[in-house]
């Protein structure tokens, strides 16, 4: 059971007046001494209160109620019964990707991303890629608006409308989609184990510039990147029981 909770909340009207009223019910401790959060908002703010704790390194579980739109990793917002949905809580661990994009102009940089890592094109020409699998070059050159790699908790997201895999969560697998592919022509993307580095090359930077994003942060006119799952800071999400995350990806297969 946790103890000291933290409580965090969007900027928006509805998550602010939400904060108001539970902190009006429960006593709430400052960041740093808290041994959990509660993070009030949409999936959009879950993000980044998940990525504000992998910059500082203290890694704490975030129990999450949506007063956002989705809400696909949040609980339901409720204001009674906090303390009893903590201790029936369900955690989840969730291992985020390492995205390393080098720049055309040889800058280096480093940034976490819990949904997806994507590179984009910059203008109206298609991008250039070759993409290595574990430094094993296996397509030489795709031509596409952009590639993406998702993890199982991302791959609901931007990997989905791209057409890409439902992964159920524990699978230990992640998913490497094309976006908008038009070489190889039938070239729709593959699953690969957890252990797999994926390196992109862009083969021709100056006249198809392309930026890659780690979730919402962006690079500009990169010339390689190179992603892989980042095992030493897994991050834990708690669930309400029959509300779960890998319930969720489950049922998202059943959509239509």
């Amino acid at each position: 059971m946790y103890e000291k909770l933290a409580l965090l909340a969007s900027p928006t009207e509805a998550a602010q007046e939400a904060e108001r009223r539970l902190r009006a019910t429960s006593p709430f401790v400052d960041l740093n001494e808290a041994e959990a959060v509660i993070a009030l908002g949409g999936d959009g703010y879950m993000l980044q209160v998940l990525h504000t704790m992998l910059e500082s390194l203290r890694i704490l579980p975030v129990f999450g109620m949506n007063l956002g739109t989705v809400g696909f990793l949040m609980n339901e917002w409720r204001l009674e019964g906090l303390e009893q949905r903590l201790a029936k809580a369900k955690a989840f661990k969730v291992n985020p990707l390492r995205m390393t994009a080098t720049t055309v102009a040889g800058q280096r940089m480093s940034m976490p991303a819990i949904n997806e890592v994507s590179l984009l094109r910059e203008t109206r020409q298609t991008a250039w890629l070759e993409v290595a699998v574990n430094d094993r070059v296996v397509i030489p050159e795709l031509v596409c608006d952009g590639a993406l790699v998702a993890t199982p908790a991302g791959s609901t997201a931007y990997n989905l409308s791209a057409q890409g895999p439902i992964l159920p969560l524990g699978s230990a697998l992640m998913a490497l989609t094309p976006i908008s592919p038009f070489r190889p022509r039938r070239w729709r993307g593959a699953i690969l184990p957890e252990r797999t580095r994926v390196r992109f090359s862009v083969l021709d930077p100056e006249k198809r510039p392309v930026s890659a994003v780690a979730d919402q942060r962006e690079v500009r006119d990169v010339a390689e990147v190179v992603v892989a799952i980042d095992f030493a800071m897994p991050l834990t999400l708690l669930f309400d029981p029959g509300h779960t995350l890998d319930d969720r990806i489950a049922a998202e297969q059943f959509i239509t």
